[in-house]
């Protein structure tokens, strides 16, 4: 009862900001050869003129409602936004099996990995309201490794947001290719990401010399900014409002910084 009241209180609140913003959404399809993606697109149709924009890279359950939700946000805060599709048009998991499958076809070859999030970029270069100078990248679990991997691949964009993501990538020394300053929100005590991931992480990005951040959330565990996540720390994965809200913040103020606003 109480996360669907969080969610009521979530959508609620969107939808009194979209009312005033006029957010227009509409999903577009592009190719990978012959595969097609599906990504969805929403931008504030009161605002004149180019603004930054941010792709937004799904959790390992594809583009869903939370994704569209956040893509709603960051339209309301005046960008445009754009969830890139890795998986394909259709590909949808409905089970931690599935997902777990699919996940690991992109985690397991970073080459397609990259070529897919790079496609979603090339794709919101193409809106007419993208100034394609200010344009940064941020995801959630699978997504926050896929936006890690987007600046590893060297990808000239302002910066990269992993909200809880997994850090690892199969060659360190491909950070040395990063343009982008990076900043990683993470769950104390998320058992998904190990403590030695996250010093091979940290010495990753020292190595390489790049703008680097790590925040650590107390008490939040994996998808802790997600309410369909569930309370329940023991589970591995649970929303934490505090570090929802805090690591939201968190995003905000890094693309004030790397935007320049």
């Amino acid at each position: 009862m109480k996360i669907i009241i969080i969610f009521l209180v979530i959508f609620t609140a969107l939808f009194a900001e979209s009312a005033k913003a006029q957010i227009h959404t509409e999903y577009i399809t592009y190719n990978d050869g012959d595969v097609v993606l599906e990504g969805y697109i929403a931008y504030d149709k009161s605002i004149q003129g180019k603004r930054p924009g941010v792709l937004v890279v799904h959790e390992w359950t594809g583009i869903n409602d939370y994704t569209k939700m956040r893509c709603e946000q960051l339209a309301g805060l005046g960008y445009v936004a754009f969830a890139a599709d890795i998986y394909g048009k259709g590909v949808r998991p409905s089970t931690p099996e599935e997902a777990g499958k699919q996940a690991s076809i992109y985690k397991s070859d970073r080459q397609l990995m990259r070529k897919r999030i790079n496609l979603a970029l090339d794709e919101i270069k193409k809106q007419p309201y993208t100034d394609m100078e200010k344009i940064s990248a941020i995801g959630y679990c699978f997504g926050g490794t896929v936006a890690l991997e987007l600046a590893r691949s060297g990808a000239d964009v302002k910066g990269v947001v992993s909200f809880y993501g997994g850090l690892d990538t199969p060659n360190l020394t491909d950070a040395n290719n990063i343009k982008a300053k990076v900043l990683v929100l993470h769950g104390a005590d998320d058992p998904y990401v190990p403590e030695e991931q996250l010093k091979t992480f940290e010495k990753e990005m020292r190595d390489a010399k790049v703008d680097w951040q790590l925040i650590s959330y107390g008490g939040a565990v994996h998808s802790f900014t997600n309410p369909g996540a569930g309370n329940d720390n023991s589970k591995g994965a649970a929303y934490n409002e505090k570090a929802d809200k805090r690591s939201w913040e968190a995003m905000k103020s890094f693309f004030n910084e790397i935007f320049e606003k």
